[in-house]
């Protein structure tokens, strides 16, 4: 099954930002517009992901919700928020990487992450085969600077690592490569919006 992809040209830069986005938040937004200047992106897809393996399913709004929430609080022609994990059965990160090197082989893509998620990288599902497959870029993120770089997968990816100088090309460089971007911090997150009550339609 081939997916219907955002739209995209061979030649751009593209931007891939993961998540359940339960709910979608301005801090999706501002790791979104910082990578697309600071990285000369041409577009952001945010992948809106069936499920992570890696948290608990319950409660989980639908995907199509989710999605539709994302593209609403996306506000910029830029960023495409799409449920294509869920069209080509892509369960973990690899696997999607892996079907966009095929399908959009002419684009250049930037796996997107903040500091956080760093963190627990070395967990995911064939992290070194995502390594390999795309440049790395991590969006420092309030209280997670040390322990990002300090942990399993921030160690492995020490010696790939490219100076913030570099971040204008840096969508350009054949992977494995790894830049951490310092900029404006966001303590917003999902997970924080939930427990104060919030839902998809409060945080749009």
């Amino acid at each position: 099954m081939i997916a219907r992809l955002p739209r995209w040209s061979p030649g751009q830069r593209i931007g891939l930002l993961g998540g359940t986005f339960n709910p979608p938040h301005e801090g999706h937004r501002l790791i979104s517009l910082f990578a697309l200047k600071r990285l000369r992106l041409d577009r952001v897809w945010w992948l809106v992901t069936p499920g992570n393996p890696l948290k608990h399913h319950q409660g989980l709004p639908p995907l199509a919700e989710r999605v539709a929430a994302a593209r609403a609080a996306a506000h910029d022609p830029r960023i495409a928020a799409t449920g294509i994990e869920a069209e080509i059965g892509a369960h973990f990160t690899a696997d999607t990487i892996d079907y966009l090197r095929r399908h959009a082989s002419g684009a250049h893509f930037v796996w997107i992450m903040g500091a956080d998620n760093l963190r627990q990288l070395h967990l995911w599902r064939r992290w070194r085969a995502i390594v390999s497959g795309v440049p790395i870029a991590v969006i420092d993120r309030p209280g997670s600077t040390l322990k990002a770089q300090n942990s399993l997968a921030g160690a492995y990816l020490a010696k790939f690592r490219v100076g913030e100088t570099g971040a204008a090309r840096f969508a350009d460089r054949r992977p494995p490569a790894f830049i951490f971007l310092h900029g404006p911090r966001s303590k917003l997150s999902s997970s924080a919006i939930r427990r104060r009550g919030g839902t998809i339609r409060s945080a749009c």
